[in-house]
């Protein structure tokens, strides 16, 4: 086989992550654009005073008045109040307790929201040291204001919380306000003291972050006007009472000081039922568990060699030298048994054929040196008392134990992927297209549950290449007739250079000696240029006279380039026509559409169908047979666990009082608009339509233009019915040039008497490429215009409920609303309606499996209006490739001009928020979408973290109590009717109804979660949402949760349904993936993009806290999105 010298850089790497749908988002917080009512009277306005600034290790962060918190090693300089220093921050304070700031007012009451017996301290007794289980932290208690009159809940230390002391300090407002700054423009005043200061680490006062007030009116109101409003807020009689603020462990605190909220007890609203669930009981064994450190030289990476070399050891010296014990092996470096092998360390050599080589005779053998060494005893007694409830931390040592002990069998048999297994054997392959095919298979995971061990087992599916020769895979892939008898273009060698590059191949033209190679890339030559020498002289010749002089092969695809397979820097030639793709490789880059409806078509079975499939799995996988799980003592329940279940009642929606039906009460999940108005209409009173399909004529776009007018106007909104302009058609390749050139023609109709274009309607192609991305893009981030897409295909129907639910999407675009809770008008939504609240909600998105530079992109949501917190803007930023963290939360930056600045999402939202009601929240619920187990404390270490450090620098001691919540959609637990047959507990589908909610049985031993299925399912099985609160200062009940955030489920503004996840999270989701469209495209392969939160102010380098600062450093902003398009729901 031929070997080419120079070597050949590869194309940019792929990565091997699992298939998943991509994310989503826009960019930019959005005010509501009606002006808020004045504040009333008595309603949370007054500032709060005597929060908690918390340093993150590397943050300094300065602060006005209260106490702070520091970090290990955060200087903190602060003004006022006390400070309670980490072990080696010096923290310089400012003097005096008194000073005004954005959010500050008089007096002060601190919520304290946290379970417990402590009572409630007054303003201004001596500070009292309290100590807490779990603690290790100093703890702050601070007083704030709240001039409602409104007690807040009383509570002592919950888990968590540390020692230290409560204080209270008195400030008084600021006489004057600088002009209110722009959402997106992080503006500060230097904070004014009113004592004498003292001098900061720098030899310079220290200045705090100080955005000026925010009002109900237009942001053009005059300082004064602003000051009189804030007086007004400020200054109403409070009561006041002292109640700590449970402390945030910086980041660089261990995980093992903080623990998450123990379940507040079990919920009980709602019709009791009873559900199954793909939940197994497993016997925890009585055996005494042994670690051993594995180490296997040469090293090898594969985890299949290292199996095949451990399996070899236990099969030659299982009863001679390992006291007959059957270990069971991780593949890496771990092995286990039940029980002590006779020995404490050991060698052992072992010898392998080498399967790869594919000479005649006898195959040469590779030796291995295996040395086994006692590392530990794992503990299964305190997995008992975890399961119990009688310890908190999950003896994760000893469940992983568990789960490679019954992964070994399904390991040996199956392909493993992840956590699951697939194989030909376990269902029928079904093609996907382009050389792919579906292999169906299972999941299977061990979890700790109240009901003891559970063993999780779901079906699954995914993509594999299949087993095509080279010449086959290539040809299904270009899907083009004469592919053979044409040169690849430039576009076609990319996308089999991308397709192959990694892929095991076997050579077909040496008869049995099939020896297998991997793909690195292609030849840049076609085979018939490719020479090699043949000797030391320099002798060149063809691959093609090679092959047929050596093998008697004559390569017939000559114009065609050659796979280059092994080593890159001694990289070998193989034309395409010798090589066969070996089976049972699983594809992991991106699935085209075609490829997903595939799949979906493949994976998606009735709830009745997919629970007969888990059992005969579970039957199939005969774990009372397995040789591992006999070894080890763990037995397994073959029935699905029964689990008490309760349906939580629908809520109440409200319309408008001129509809013909005012208020609804939703069916099974879903109601419709008949006879209903929406409770908040927009207006559109300027309108354009560009059509940039061909098969829709002039006069159907315009029909179906005037259809939609009527539609909107029906449902509600103040909708024109004539176009600012008559339709316009164009061309997709002249986006830019129809949407620019339009617009700029509307506007000169509408410049002139002050007014703006309010929509425009779009007619796309059904099949449109990047025109969609492009459109919203140029739409949302240069000309400052919403759009609504419509496809050819809806165009031509136009039905009734299309139309309808355009209307819906139309409308929260403009600024409208289309529903709101019955409850929340009326203020009955427990620890939501009583006090102003701001619901989050949050979400990452990662650039598909392949893409090995593009940005991550994060999203935030929060709601705008209270008490009915329906409307919410969103704000989008880049960041490093696969970053999880949300790194623009909080952003602190020095100014060249105006020394340290702070900014970041949290803050242009809570900002938002107090313009768009008139009040500052004195709540916050965070609903965190995507996140894993794994990353649980990492990410509330470093998110809760910002947002108290966001709301400490609108006003030194404004620290509201946060609710922290996260939102997990992928997982495998489904929950399945008790009896099918049983139709009043199932819906059309065959799913559980909307509204079932478990916290019992299935869920975690101690901490505070529950599975809720808010959704009517439509095909397949319902997927129940899965939500772990991590943070819970407002001291929710299990119902009170539960019922919020179902009744949220009903308020999602695209559909008149009852949604599968949280609004908040769904909605920071879609923003996510809007915002992928605003992004250049990547040209180089070297990093990734970053963020800032553009256009708003942002530092230049964006400097930030904690270890993630540089991963961002290379990130390309996203463009900044239009002012207009922040203060809506653009991303609908």
């Amino acid at each position: 086989m031929p070997r080419k010298r120079r070597t050949e850089l590869p194309s940019a790497g792929e990565s091997s992550g699992s298939q998943e749908a991509s994310g989503s988002a826009g960019r930019g917080a959005s005010r509501p654009v009606e002006r808020a009512p004045p504040p009333q009277q008595g309603l949370g306005g007054g500032g709060y005073q005597g929060g908690r600034g918390v340093g993150a290790p590397t943050a300094p962060q300065p602060q006005q008045g209260g106490r702070g918190v520091g970090g290990p090693t955060s200087p903190q300089p602060q003004q006022g109040g006390r400070g309670v220093g980490g072990p080696t921050a010096p923290q310089p304070q400012q003097g005096g307790g008194r000073g005004g700031g954005y959010y500050q007012g008089r007096g002060g009451m601190a919520p304290q929201q946290q379970r417990g017996g402590m009572a409630p301290q007054q303003s201004g007794v001596p500070p009292t040291e309290y100590q807490g289980r779990g603690a290790g932290m100093p703890h702050g208690g601070v007083p704030f204001q709240q001039s409602s009159g409104v007690m807040p809940e009383t509570g002592g230390m919950r888990r968590g919380g540390g020692g230290g002391s409560a204080a209270s300090v008195r400030t008084g407002g600021s006489s004057s306000m600088p002009p209110v700054p722009e959402l997106h423009q992080a503006s500060q005043a230097p904070y004014q003291a009113r004592y004498p200061t003292q001098k900061a680490p720098s030899g310079k006062p220290t200045e705090s972050s100080q955005p000026s007030s925010s009002s109900s009116r237009s942001p053009e109101q005059a300082p004064q006007e602003i000051t009189q409003q804030f007086q007004q807020l400020s200054i109403q009689p409070e009561e006041t009472s002292s109640l700590a603020i449970q402390p945030v462990v910086p980041a660089a605190a261990s995980s093992k000081s903080m623990r998450f909220p123990l379940r507040p007890g079990k919920g009980s609203t709602g019709t009791k039922c009873v559900v199954k669930a793909n939940h197994f009981f497993a016997e925890l064994p009585d055996k005494d568990l042994h670690q051993y450190d594995v180490s296997i030289t040469p090293e090898v990476t594969s985890r299949g060699v290292n199996r095949a070399v451990m399996q070899r050891l236990v099969d030659t010296y299982k009863d001679s030298h390992l006291g007959s014990r059957l270990p069971a092996y991780d593949g890496r470096k771990s092995l286990y048994t039940a029980g002590p092998l006779p020995f404490t360390s050991r060698e052992f050599t072992i010898v392998l054929p080498d399967d790869d080589d594919g000479q005649a005779g006898p195959r040469p053998e590779r030796q291995f040196r295996v040395v086994i060494k006692l590392a530990a005893r794992a503990d299964l007694h305190h997995l008992g008392l975890f399961l119990a409830g009688k310890q908190a931390d999950a003896p994760q040592e000893a469940l992983q134990v568990l789960d490679i002990v019954l992964r070994e069998l399904p390991t040996a048999r199956y392909s493993p992927v992840g956590r699951s297994f697939y194989s030909p054997d376990l269902g029928k392959r079904q093609p996907l297209g382009e050389g792919l095919e579906s292999w169906r298979g299972f999941y299977q995971s061990i979890r700790p549950t109240q009901m003891g061990l559970s063993l999780n087992i779901d079906m699954s599916s995914t993509a594999f290449i299949e087993p095509l020769p080279v010449i086959d895979f290539v040809t299904q892939l270009l899907s083009k007739g004469d592919v053979l008898a044409r040169p690849l273009s430039d576009s076609d060698r990319v996308k089999i250079k991308k397709a192959l590059r990694g892929v095991k191949v076997e050579v077909t033209h040496r008869g049995n000696m099939r020896r297998k190679y991997r793909i690195s890339g292609l030849t840049s030559q076609a085979t018939r240029e490719l020479t090699f020498p043949v000797d030391d002289r320099g002798t060149m010749k063809s691959v093609v006279q090679y092959f047929q002089e050596t093998y008697g092969f004559a390569i017939q695809h000559t114009t065609w380039p050659c796979l280059q397979v092994g080593n890159q820097q001694r990289p070998n030639y193989l034309p395409m026509e010798v090589c066969k793709i070996v089976e049972g490789q699983r594809y992991s880059k991106r699935l085209n559409e075609k490829q997903i409806t595939n799949l979906l078509k493949v994976t998606c079975q009735r709830p009745h169908d997919r629970e007969l499939d888990i059992l005969q799995t579970v039957h199939h996988n005969a774990y009372d047979k397995d040789p591992y799980a006999r070894e080890f003592g763990i037995k397994i329940n073959e029935k699905l666990a029964s689990v008490e279940a309760r349906i939580l009642p629908a809520p109440w929606l409200k319309y408008h009082d001129t509809g013909r039906e005012r208020d609804c009460l939703p069916q099974v999940g879903q109601w419709n608009m008949m006879n209903k108005k929406m409770v908040n209409g927009g207006t559109v009173n300027s309108w354009m339509c560009i059509n940039f399909s061909r098969n829709v004529q002039e006069n159907v776009a315009r029909g179906f233009c005037q259809e939609l007018a009527q539609m909107c106007h029906i449902s509600g909104m103040q909708f024109v019915a004539e176009p600012i302009l008559p339709a316009f058609s164009s061309r997709p390749d002249q986006v830019e040039r129809a949407l620019k050139g339009r617009y700029e023609e509307a506007m000169k109709r509408l410049r002139p008497v002050g007014k703006e274009l309010d929509l425009l309607i779009v007619i796309l192609p059904d099949n449109n490429g990047s025109l969609y991305g492009d459109l919203k893009r140029i739409c949302e981030t240069d000309l400052g215009l919403v759009s609504q897409c419509c496809l050819t295909k809806h165009v031509f129907r136009m039905s009734k409920q299309y139309l309808a639910n355009v209307a819906l999407k139309i409308n929260v675009k403009v600024g409208g609303r289309n529903t709101v809770l019955v409850d929340a008008l009326s203020r009955r939504i427990p620890l939501v309606s009583d006090r102003p609240t701001i619901i989050f909600g949050a979400d990452v998105t990662h650039p598909h499996p392949g893409e090995d530079s593009s940005p991550s992109i994060a999203a935030v949501v929060a709601s705008q209006d209270w008490p009915e917190v329906t409307k919410y803007a969103g704000l989008v930023c880049a960041q490093a490739h696969r970053q999880e963290l949300i790194q623009d939360l909080f952003k602190v930056w020095q100014d060249p001009v105006r020394g340290p600045m702070t900014g970041g999402m949290i803050k242009d939202l809570l900002i938002s928020f107090r313009r768009a009601t008139g009040q500052k929240p004195q709540r916050i619920i965070f609903y965190r979408d995507g996140v894993s187990e794994g990353q649980f404390y990492q990410v509330l270490l470093y998110e809760l973290d910002a947002i108290r450090k966001a709301c400490a620098s609108l006003e030194p001691n404004y620290q509201p109590p946060v609710t922290f919540v996260v939102v997990q959609k992928r997982h495998h637990t489904r929950l399945f009717a008790n009896n099918h047959q049983d139709r009043y507990s199932v819906d059309k589908s065959g799913n559980i109804l909307p509204g079932t909610v478990v916290d019992t049985k299935i869920c975690h031993p101690t901490e505070f979660d529950f599975y809720l299925c808010s959704h009517a399912g439509i095909q397949g099985t319902s997927r129940p949402a899965h939500y772990h609160v991590l943070w819970d200062e407002n001291n929710f009940t299990a119902d009170g949760l539960q019922s919020l955030t179902n009744n949220l489920c009903y308020t999602y503004a695209r559909c008149t349904r009852s949604v599968s996840i949280v609004p908040p999270a769904y909605y920071a989701h879609l923003a996510a993936f809007r915002a992928r469209f605003y992004m250049e495209p990547e040209t180089s392969d070297s990093g990734s993009l970053t963020s800032g939160a553009a256009g708003r102010g942002g530092p230049p380098g964006g400097a930030r806290s904690m270890r993630v600062a540089a991963g961002n450093a290379n990130v390309r902003p996203l463009p900044a999105l239009k002012d207009n398009v922040k203060k809506v729901m653009f991303y609908c």
